[in-house]
């Protein structure tokens, strides 16, 4: 039986024997179609991929099956380089990426805004119920003190001599803040923390 009726029959040694024939020159004909070594490499892979796959259309007769396979490879390249100017043009459409910007100032940022609400908030918790009703209103919802005693129905004096009461304890405990250097040097030591892992990740 032929090398060719043996390859349309599926035997794997014949196909095995017209690859060792065969590789060599597809790959030189892959690499003057695509001027690039690994899409040359791509091609010859590719080729006989399709020749396996395409055996059965061998005629039993006839001689070297070289030209087949090289039709085989020419195509093979023909749509690599297509579906390459398509990828190219597909970029070619995207808007253009502006730069990366760096995040880590705004994170940390964010990380210290996020305590010093915390530490409002603990001061904030340390108020009188109806001190914190009329700072929250007035402070936070910019009411006047007419309006918030028109929500609270209180008297506007009533408004005015709370909201003082709920300031001078806030600056108060504000102060008692600022006075724990070593809680600021964890926290500011934290935020470095926090600054290089940030840098580190994006590296």
């Amino acid at each position: 039986m032929s090398l060719r009726a043996r390859i349309r029959d599926g035997d794997a040694e014949a196909f095995e024997a017209l690859y060792e024939e065969t590789a060599r020159p597809v790959f030189a004909h892959a690499f003057r179609l695509t001027g690039d070594w690994s899409a040359a490499e791509d091609v010859l892979s590719l080729t006989f991929l399709e020749a396996w796959r395409l055996r059965h259309r061998i005629d039993a007769d006839g001689g070297s099956l070289r030209p087949w396979v090289l039709g085989i490879a020419t195509n093979v390249a023909r749509n690599l380089r297509r579906a390459a100017r398509r990828y190219e043009d597909a970029l070619a459409r995207m808007p253009r990426g502006d730069r990366i910007p760096d995040f880590t100032d705004e994170i940390v940022g964010r990380i210290e805004a996020a305590e010093r609400l915390a530490a409002v908030r603990r001061a904030f918790g340390a108020l009188r119920r109806h001190e914190q009703e009329v700072f929250a209103l007035c402070v936070w919802s910019g009411l006047d003190h007419a309006e918030a005693a028109e929500a609270l129905g209180v008297a506007v004096g009533t408004v005015r001599s709370r909201l003082s009461r709920a300031r001078k304890k806030l600056e108060k405990l504000a102060a008692e803040e600022r006075e724990r250097p070593a809680a600021r040097r964890q926290v500011t030591g934290d935020h470095e923390h926090v600054a290089r892992s940030v840098r580190e990740e994006r590296r």
